[in-house]
This record gives structure tokens, C-alpha cells and sequence, in this order.
């Protein structure tokens, strides 16, 4: 029988100095312990990529269901000083449609982790600077494409220029790393694999490779579709002398080009799921928590939040989600059943 629940001490800071804290570790039935949080601010989107939602026909949640900013710091905070939550990552839709989205990311750097964000980048021209000065740290973005007839097809927007643009102003204002979210999948931008590598190495950017999920609303997804991690490998291991670097809990596994001209990673989610390592958990923007990005079944804290509940009610709530999360997702396996939301409505 696993012990779910174990004291810990770590040491955060804040504006006000450092501050040592007292937690309990947020433990499932299988012993793995969860200090990264993923954070979905909007289900809205200015792009329609194929593999994350429909062309027509989004129905948008409106505005009184999704979470504050007062809510989601909330949320947070009792992730992090209950349970030693040290990794924020934002996410949508896409985050940056957000209004005011600054203002968020300064009330949760207060708390003292590792803030990040997931973007397609097309903002970032205008708020990478507000953004890094509010305490964002670190930056993914999305991009599948550089070539404009297949990134138009791709995301349904012809803002490939706007999405480089973007690479660049959040290199300009400071972000390290920033890394590249690119989803590989055969016959569509496979072909590109080799020229990702080569802009990551000249932009001194971390391309991260990832294999194609059934998260796609329109359903397309099928396992002939996945380039797997072995193929990515192969084909980068053939252009260029790569290093193996420790795997950790996150969910990239990374090699470095042995002349130093920095790193690539693949996530495998698919042929080589990390399930046993995984260390996250999930807030939806309408305030769903969820222990598992495949999850078929969520926990409303958006109404223990507004009907008064105290945070240990709510703390209750995030508890007996996590311990009763499954061993892995099971793709591949015919038990496998996609969750009920796209990848645009939980957040990636």
C-alpha cells in the first residue's frame, strides 16, 4: 500500500524574502510525486491548427465560466505552498488572447517557481517584453512548418512570418531557453525534421520534437500517422554525432550535439510513453482539474471555488483526484478511449 501523503521541506522566495514552507507531497496510488502544474488561461485561439481543434463550429466557453486571475492564483497558491508545486506552465488555446495576461503571470512569479508558457508565438512581438518583466522565464513555441503553403494548411492562418517574428522577439527580450514545440507527423512535415534541427542550432533555440497524440478534435489521428522517437533519432543520428543527456521528469527526452551547438528532445508520448516518471498535473480554463492530459474524468474546483469552500475543501478535492490517477493513458491498447475534450480545451 503506497503512502499518499509525505512531509517535505523546501524553501521558495518572494518579494518579501525567502520563506521556508512545510508541505505535503502530492502522491498517487503509484508513488509518483507532482510538482508541475500546467495552467490553461483561455479555450480561445486565433489559430485552428488540424490537430488541436475543428475549423468551424468551437463553441467557446463564455466569459463568467472561465477562472480569474484571483482564482487561478488561488489555485495555485495552494498547489504550491501545500504541495511543493515548483513548475507553472500557461497554456490555452492560446494564452496570449488572454487580456491582461502580464497581470497574471506577476501574481503567480510572486509565488516563487519556475513560470513558463506555451505559445504560437504571434504576440510575442508586442508582449514578450511585458511578459519577461512580469517573471515569465522560459517560453515554447509552437511551430510545425517553414514552409508557408504547409503551415497556412496546418494551422488554417497565414502567420508563419508573424510566428518567426515572434522566435525572435522572445529571444531579444531575454528568454532562456526558448524552445521549439514541433509535432511530427508522416507524409505532413516529417520531410523537415533535418531543418528544424539546422534552425535550432543557428538560432540557439531548443527544438523539441513531439509525436502525434490522439487529441485531435477532428479525429484524424491514427498510429500510421506517429513518427516515433527512434525515427526522429535515426534520422537527426545520421546528419549529426548526438550525446544522450540524463533523463529527468520531464517529459522530452533530450540528446546534445556532441559539438555543443546545444540540444533537441522528443516527447513519446506515444511509442515510448514516460507514464511511470510523470509528475503533472492539470487546471482546464473553466476550472476542471485533471491528473492526466488523457484523463476521461475531471474534478470541478471551479465550484468549490465559488460557493465558499475553504482551501482545505479544496485541497481535499485535488487529493483524492491525484490519488486516484491511472497508471498511463494506454495508447495503443485497445482499452484506450480518447478523452472527451481536444487538446484545446484541456491545454497542453
Amino acid at each position: 500500500m503506497v503512502q499518499l501523503w509525505r512531509r517535505a521541506t523546501r524553501s521558495t522566495s518572494s518579494f518579501s524574502g525567502s520563506v521556508e514552507l512545510v508541505t505535503t507531497e502530492l502522491i498517487d496510488g503509484f508513488g509518483r510525486v507532482h510538482h508541475d502544474l500546467r495552467i490553461s488561461v483561455t479555450d480561445r485561439c486565433n489559430f485552428r491548427c488540424t490537430y488541436c481543434m475543428p475549423q468551424e463550429g468551437m463553441e467557446w466557453r463564455a466569459r463568467e465560466e472561465i477562472l480569474t486571475f484571483e482564482e487561478i492564483e488561488r489555485l495555485a497558491r495552494i498547489m504550491v505552498e501545500r504541495y511543493g508545486v515548483d513548475s507553472i506552465r500557461l497554456t490555452g488555446g492560446e494564452p496570449t488572447v488572454r487580456a491582461r495576461l502580464p497581470l497574471l503571470v506577476e501574481k503567480l512569479a510572486a509565488l516563487g517557481v519556475d513560470l513558463s508558457m506555451t505559445t504560437n508565438g504571434v504576440s510575442l512581438p508586442l508582449l514578450a517584453d511585458e511578459l519577461k518583466r512580469a517573471g515569465l522565464k522560459r517560453l515554447n513555441i509552437s511551430l510545425d512548418s517553414f514552409r508557408a503553403d504547409r503551415f497556412l494548411e496546418l494551422t488554417r492562418r497565414d502567420e508563419l512570418q508573424r510566428t518567426l517574428a515572434g522566435i525572435d522577439a522572445a529571444l531579444e527580450a531575454g528568454f532562456d531557453p526558448v524552445k521549439i514545440n514541433v509535432v511530427i507527423m508522416r507524409g505532413i512535415n516529417d520531410d523537415e525534421i533535418l531543418d528544424f534541427a539546422e534552425f535550432g542550432r543557428e538560432k540557439g533555440v531548443i527544438v523539441r520534437f513531439i509525436e502525434f497524440m490522439p487529441l485531435d478534435a477532428d479525429e484524424i489521428w491514427n498510429n500510421s500517422l506517429v513518427v516515433t522517437q527512434s525515427e526522429i533519432v535515426d534520422i537527426l543520428g545520421a546528419e549529426y554525432d548526438l550525446e544522450s543527456v540524463v533523463r529527468t521528469s520531464a517529459p522530452a527526452t533530450r540528446w546534445r550535439y556532441a559539438d555543443g551547438k546545444g540540444e533537441i528532445g522528443v516527447v513519446a508520448s506515444v511509442s515510448e510513453s514516460f507514464c511511470e516518471s510523470c509528475d503533472r498535473v492539470r487546471i482546464t480554463a473553466d476550472g476542471q482539474f485533471r491528473s492526466c492530459l488523457f484523463a476521461t474524468e475531471e474534478t470541478d474546483v471551479r465550484a468549490l471555488l465559488r460557493d465558499g469552500s475553504s482551501d482545505d475543501v479544496v485541497a481535499e478535492a485535488l487529493e483524492r483526484t491525484v490519488a486516484a490517477k491511472w497508471a498511463g493513458h494506454q495508447i495503443n491498447q485497445v482499452q484506450f478511449i480518447r478523452p472527451r475534450r481536444s487538446m484545446s480545451e484541456i491545454g497542453g
